[in-house]
């Protein structure tokens, strides 16, 4: 995707916010009890103290979530208003988090590195596959030995305005560098249009 392209891709987020038209929030919100019992769940790894990332964190409702249990979370998104609105979220709800505006595929320079986990709530599936390589790229870049990725993903399909999905090969193969450690369907309590395009959490480990 070139910059003219990317540039209409983050306008068209940027109204849908204004619009009030985000069903990713409303989404989002729903797998909250599924994220938790994973992130309750998951080894050490997955567990603070140390640097967190939720990347294409929305208006930061898994980012607080992070900050509670004791991460020191950075949340970075590309439209203005739901950074903004995350901020006063993360203000109204008591914790400690930071908010950054900016691009997933150039995350070094926004974000700074030494993370020990990323969480990736439907950011990865709605990239392009140019973006997807770019995207692992920096992950890594900023990611410390050991890491966790939590990702959440729609599995392949065409469904219109919805995000294109992905599968495990295509995850494994993207993120080199980083082993699998499971695959599992998500079985909570979400929209029945999510549940049709099979949403799965993936958990990697880097090398």
């Amino acid at each position: 995707m070139g910059a003219a392209e990317k540039a209409v891709v983050i306008a068209g987020y940027r109204l849908a916010y204004r619009l009030g038209l985000t069903p990713w929030e409303w989404a989002g919100r729903s797998i909250g009890a599924q994220l938790a019992a994973l992130l309750d769940g998951q080894d050490a790894s997955v567990r603070p103290p140390g640097k967190a990332l939720d990347a294409g964190c929305g208006t930061g409702a898994h980012t607080i979530e992070l900050a509670r249990r004791g991460w020191r979370v950075t949340g970075i998104d590309a439209v203005p208003l739901a950074v903004a609105r995350a901020r006063a979220r993360a203000e109204e709800a008591g914790v400690e988090a930071t908010f950054v505006l900016g691009d997933v595929t150039e995350l070094e320079k926004s974000v700074g590195r030494g993370y020990r986990f990323v969480l990736d709530i439907g950011c990865f599936h709605g990239l392009t596959a140019g973006e997807r390589g770019e995207y692992a790229d920096e992950i890594t870049r900023i990611t410390e030995p050991g890491a966790s990725l939590l990702m959440f993903a729609f599995s392949p399909g065409r469904r219109g305005p919805l995000p294109r999905g992905t599968d495990r090969a295509e995850v494994e193969g993207t993120f080199a560098g980083w082993r699998m450690i499971s695959d599992v369907a998500d079985t909570g309590a979400l929209p029945p249009a999510v549940l049709r395009a099979n949403p799965r959490w993936f958990h990697l480990a880097r090398s």
